[in-house]
């Protein structure tokens, strides 16, 4: 029996998502600190603390070894060095009122301590490529392209004005063969797209001009995915622990109908799932040539926990060590300009709404254990890790930095009390936004 609990246990997507999560941070965050800590050491700066996770009121663990405490907090909401001499979120006013010491933070020259602040966000950012670049070299990349979509494309109605229609193939995109059909969505959304050549069913050729800022007609609309493949309505996968599992779902299954309304092709199921989130719906089926029926109720995202038996063919192409070098840092770059590329949507009423906490985090992560979904998501949160801490906001590196540049540039360093206000008010900023994005998290699951 506990085999059997145990077994459960470690299936249930939740808490695979989060042991990933919990896994992927700590290591980012070990890391980033990493990179403040090692800086300080090489300039003879005193660190008195190394912390993964916050230790308010106390620690789970904690051990001083030469002249630093180390340990793990309780609170996993990151991590913190604590640097003599340094007017950070310990706000430490006691240490700050005696005269300077010649080991403290605030006795070192300008550029050293700009090094030592620079140093995590260098880490995550170095890092998030490096791991980019093992997976080019372990599991290289996975592309579909016109020939391996038989069925070709499902075009939204907002897309069918430019001239797109349903089954067609992407050949091109402005003017140059466009590898990886499947990432023609991220490119429309994210980058400078302004012909996309295609071919229709009737196997005609037409290049089609796109409109200028297609992104942001796309985000204001809602609509982030106006190309989806055609697959037949026949499942593949049940995902265990899933309203379909519990349903009684089974691969090779054949969907009819969902909800009184007829499926002819898998892209129809999503949105009638997401309509009905949390509310019973009807599955028609045909299993071994009988017509079933079963009530099942998708889950707070509207899923089903079904994936389909796709025709679509993928294939890979694998790189050699320098290769993958090459291939991992252009897919790091990338990565980053699209996301910095996208911040902007953060600062508009419908961005600001679809911000997201450790919920939304935790979701990147795959409902199965797997490497290779884990060391993507890591790469990914490693590289918004540092873009975040670089944004200059005082509590964070890049308002440190933001600082120091000033007092390089006029050579007057910020007076204490300046700088005690400006850390307190962008601590409140950060907890302000920590709570609003978790907030957005609860109010999806309980109302969306």
């Amino acid at each position: 029996m506990c085999d059997l609990k145990f077994e459960a246990l470690r299936m249930d997507p939740f808490i695979v998502k989060a042991i990933q999560l919990l896994l992927s941070l700590s290591l980012l965050i070990v890391l980033h600190e990493l990179g403040h800590f090692i800086p300080a050491k090489i300039f003879k700066t005193r660190v008195e603390k190394f912390f993964l996770f916050f230790d308010v009121k106390f620690a789970l663990f904690k051990k001083k070894i030469g002249g630093t405490v180390y340990g793990i907090g309780w609170l996993p909401l990151g991590g913190y060095v604590k640097i003599s001499g340094m007017i950070d979120e310990s706000m430490d006013k006691e240490q700050m009122a005696q005269p300077p010491q010649e080991w403290e933070f605030r006795s070192k020259p300008a550029w050293q301590r700009l090094i030592i602040m620079l140093g995590g966000v260098t880490v995550n950012l170095v890092l998030g490529f490096l791991i980019y670049m093992m997976i080019m070299f372990v599991w290289g990349t996975a592309y579909v392209g016109p020939e391996q979509m038989p069925e070709g494309f499902a075009v939204t109605d907002s897309f069918k004005q430019y001239g797109f229609e349903d089954g067609d193939k992407i050949l091109e995109v402005n003017g140059k063969d466009f590898e990886n059909s499947l990432n023609i969505n991220k490119h429309l959304f994210m980058r400078d797209v302004r012909s996309i050549t295609v071919v229709h069913q009737n196997g005609e050729q037409e290049t089609i001009a796109i409109p200028e800022e297609i992104g942001t007609t796309m985000f204001e609309q809602g609509v982030l995915q106006p190309f989806v493949p055609i697959n037949s309505p026949v499942i593949d996968t049940v995902v265990a622990n899933t309203a379909a599992e519990k349903a009684g779902l089974k691969k090779g299954d054949s969907i009819i109908s969902l909800n009184k309304k007829e499926i002819g092709y898998w892209h129809e199921i999503a949105p009638i799932s997401n309509e009905n989130k949390g509310k019973e719906i009807e599955v028609v089926f045909e299993r071994n040539g009988k017509i079933l029926s079963k009530n099942i109720q998708p889950d707070e995202d509207g899923k089903l926990g079904l994936a389909p038996r796709t025709n679509i063919k993928i294939k890979r192409k694998t790189y050699g060590f320098v290769g993958s070098l090459s291939k991992g840092f252009d897919y790091g770059y990338w990565t980053l300009r699209d996301y910095v590329y996208q911040f902007k949507y953060v600062f508009t009423k419908k961005g600001a709404s679809q911000l997201g906490g450790f919920g939304a985090i935790g979701g990147l992560f795959p409902d199965t254990w797997n490497w290779f979904g884990f060391w993507h998501t890591t790469a990914l949160l490693s590289i918004i890790l540092a873009f975040m801490n670089i944004l200059p906001i005082p509590a964070l590196d890049g308002g440190h930095v933001m600082f120091l540049l000033y007092e390089m540039v006029t050579g007057r360093k910020p007076n204490d009390k300046f700088m005690e206000i400006a850390q307190m008010l962008g601590f409140f900023i950060l907890i302000a936004l920590v709570l609003y994005a978790n907030g957005n998290d609860i109010y999806r699951w309980l109302f969306e």
